[in-house]
């Protein structure tokens, strides 16, 4: 269960991690210098490390098999699957 609260937390931050790397680029665009532009950079920065993270925890999860899928399309769960008959 700790695995699907820092899945959804890690997503959290990368989602307000981009609008907030957004408003830093509005903002230097609007004041014409580049001095703001380390700004964005940093959000940037924080946003790759965040994706990562939250790649690695996923990863993590499937591999280990503490998370999985039960989709119906998926093969192992095919042979559990009835056909509807009318």
């Amino acid at each position: 269960m700790w695995l699907k609260v820092v899945i959804v937390f890690l997503f959290i931050a990368l989602v307000i991690s981009l609008f907030t790397s957004l408003g830093f680029l509005i903002k230097d665009q609007s004041a014409g210098n580049n001095d703001n532009s380390r700004y964005t950079w940093n959000a940037l920065t924080v946003r790759i490390v965040l994706a990562f993270l939250l790649l690695s925890f996923i990863f993590f999860g499937v591999f280990t098999g503490k998370l999985g899928s039960n989709a119906p399309w998926d093969a192992r769960y095919s042979e559990k699957i009835t056909p509807v008959t009318k």
